[in-house]
Formats: C-alpha cells, sequence, structure tokens
C-alpha cells in the first residue's frame, strides 16, 4: 500500500498544535512535509495558507491540514485557490462529511478550540474517508465561477 502524502502549514496560534500532529501523523507512517511556521512568534496565515494550497493543487499530496486561531483565517485563504476545496472541522462529523460530500482536500483546524485528541480524531477521519461521488461531484462541479 502506498504510504500517503500529507502536507501540512499554520500560523503562529497554530504552532504547538501542529508540532503535535506531526509527530502523531508520522508515528503512523505518513510521509509529512511542513511548511511552516516554524515557532510561537506572530506570523501571518496568509504567507502559509497559500503555500499549501499551492502545494495541495499541484497534485502531489494525498491531503493538506492547516491551522491558525480559529482555522478561519487560513481555511478562507486556502479557499482563493480555484483547485481547492478547504474545509473548517471542529468535530470529526464535519470532517467526514466535508470529504464524502464535498470531497474537501484540505482540512483546516481551529488550534485554540480544539484539544490535540479531537484534532488527531479529526484527521484520522479526514484522511480516511473516500469521496462518494455520484451526486455530490456534480454539486462540487458547479463550484468555481464561470466567466
Amino acid at each position: 500500500m502506498k504510504q500517503k502524502k500529507i502536507v501540512i502549514a499554520c500560523d503562529h496560534a497554530g504552532y504547538e498544535l501542529k508540532v503535535r500532529l506531526i509527530e502523531y501523523l508520522k508515528e503512523k507512517q505518513f510521509i509529512i512535509e511542513d511548511l511552516g511556521t516554524d515557532s510561537g512568534e506572530s506570523t501571518d496565515y496568509p504567507e502559509y495558507g497559500h503555500a499549501l494550497a499551492e502545494h495541495v493543487a499541484s497534485g502531489r499530496y494525498d491531503a493538506g491540514i492547516s491551522l491558525c486561531g480559529s482555522g478561519n483565517g487560513i481555511n478562507i485563504t486556502a479557499n482563493k485557490h480555484p483547485e481547492i476545496r478547504s474545509a473548517l472541522c471542529w468535530r470529526a462529523d464535519i470532517a467526514e462529511l466535508a470529504r464524502r460530500h464535498n470531497n474537501a482536500n484540505i482540512c483546516a483546524l481551529p488550534a485554540r478550540f480544539i484539544s490535540f485528541e479531537l484534532a488527531c480524531e479529526i484527521v484520522d477521519i479526514f484522511i480516511d474517508t473516500p469521496f462518494d461521488g455520484g451526486r455530490h461531484q456534480r454539486r462540487i462541479e458547479k463550484i468555481p465561477i464561470k466567466c
């Protein structure tokens, strides 16, 4: 079985949780690329959100994980990229539906509002849940703005 490749990025508010998630994912034998930030010093989430979105859009990764304080800023940033469907996930069932119905390719986590244990559960479900396709594919095809 092919090892899954995960790319991860955060701002300062997500740094501590990101470090712990990377350790957790490496123990599960995932290949991880860490795009930063590399400390808890104040930084701007768009830098990391755009870099993560570009990496996921390249098709070289099975999923992306983003973290910031509320999860919203980095999520909004990633969703500016047309190939990205980033989902703000604060519960396991939200992560499952994001994958099953929306074929989300980035899981955005609100680092200041969830525990490490819950973050692990959310990420596991996000990574392991397949896209249902069918009627959901038709809806996804309607997301991009047609100019």
